[in-house]
Order: C-alpha cells, then structure tokens, then sequence
C-alpha cells in the first residue's frame, strides 16, 4: 500500500475536517476510556456514542461526569445530561463540548457491532504479536500458496504472424497544366496580300468573241 504525505497546510487541513464523509466523522468523535475500563477491555481509546457515560476532563466545567444525551456530527461536539447553562433572556440550553475534551466511563454495549468492534481491538495486539514472530520464509510461502489458488493457470497466447506491408509508393504531384496562348497572327506585306488575292480569284474562261478580238490584235492584222 502507498503511504500518503501529510498535509500540513492550515487551509487544507481544515476543508478536509468539515467537508469530511460520515465514517470518517465518526472516527474523529474518539475519547480515551477510564483506566478501569481499559484494564478490563484492552482497548485505549473509542468514539463516543449517546447513552456513554463520560467525565469531561478540561475547560470550565472538569470534572462534570452525566451521560451523553445528543452527538452533533456536524459540528464535532456532544451534549451531556445536566450540563445546562443560562441565556441573557433567562432560559436554559445545554452546553456543546468537543469529544476529545471527555472521558468515558462507562460504554453503552446494546449494540451488537461494537461489541464486536471491542472484541476486533482487543486481539488486534496478538494478531500482531504472531505474525512478528514467524518467519519471513513462511509467511512469503504461505502468500504465494494463497496466491497460486487464487490465480488460474494462463493458457498460452498464440504467436501472431507478421504481415509485411509494402511501402507505400510516392504519388508525383501533377503539376496543373497552362491554358495555351493563341498565336498572334503575322502581319504581311501588301504585295503579298495581292499576289495571295490573284491567285485566290478563280480564271474565268473567255467567250468566243473575245478569242476572236485578241487573235486580230495579235500580230497587227
């Protein structure tokens, strides 16, 4: 078990009294019991319960023995029969003390659990007192026994296969693609342009009155 470090700041301290659950609150209403009562039980200390018959031990009213009547598990305090005192307008409340200020007397045993709580305290030093007194190959024999019936046996895990993967091969970025630019066209001469027109022109055929006139002219006849 890992062993908690003790808080040592005030304000900590305080947030984990009053914001403490219910069974640790409990714990903290302990009071040691009369030499009488530890002789016979062989307990040091317990919480206190109503019904505890207690002798308060310090502040203004020691040496007060009455038996607890309410327990103020909010507020840490406990009400003893009688222990009144008087208000300013005349009527009597009872006084609240804090537990670790009592001692108690006499227990209240109608409950069964803390008989046996009693019972648990008081073998508790024997319990250890054996155990200190075995050896330590033993106890560690006697552990890995229990611990070889608690566990069951394993069965054995099957070996995986490896599956190879290829390695992944390298996409080649495309590059986007440039809309192409339309050629400009070249300017040409004007000589050039004629000849291009004459040849484009289609010859026309002459008629039979123009073949005559040109075969006249020829010649000079």
């Amino acid at each position: 078990m890992q062993a908690t470090k003790p808080i040592r700041k005030p304000t900590k301290q305080r947030k984990m009294l009053f914001q403490a659950p219910d069974h640790i609150r409990y714990k903290h209403f302990a009071a040691p019991l009369s030499p009488e009562l530890r002789a016979s039980r062989g307990v040091r200390a317990l919480p206190v319960r109503s019904g505890d018959a207690v002798r308060i031990m310090r502040g203004d009213h020691k040496g007060f023995e009455g038996k607890v009547t309410r327990i103020d598990r909010k507020k840490y305090r406990i009400y003893v029969e009688g222990l009144t005192r008087e208000k300013v307008d005349g009527t009597t409340i009872s006084v609240p003390i804090h537990p670790s200020k009592v001692m108690i007397t006499n227990l209240n045993l109608e409950d069964k659990w803390r008989k046996q709580v009693l019972e648990r305290k008081r073998k508790a030093p024997e319990i250890i007192e054996e155990v200190a007194e075995k050896p330590p190959s033993e106890e560690i024999a006697e552990i890995k026994e229990a611990v070889e019936e608690k566990v069951p046996k394993k069965k054995p895990k099957r070996r995986k296969t490896k599956v190879v993967r290829k390695p992944a091969e390298k996409k080649v970025e495309e590059k986007p693609k440039k809309p192409k630019k339309r050629k400009k066209a070249k300017r040409t001469s004007k000589k050039k342009t004629k000849e291009t027109k004459k040849e484009e022109k289609p010859k026309m055929k002459k008629t039979r009155a123009k073949r005559k006139t040109t075969k006249k002219t020829k010649g000079g006849k």
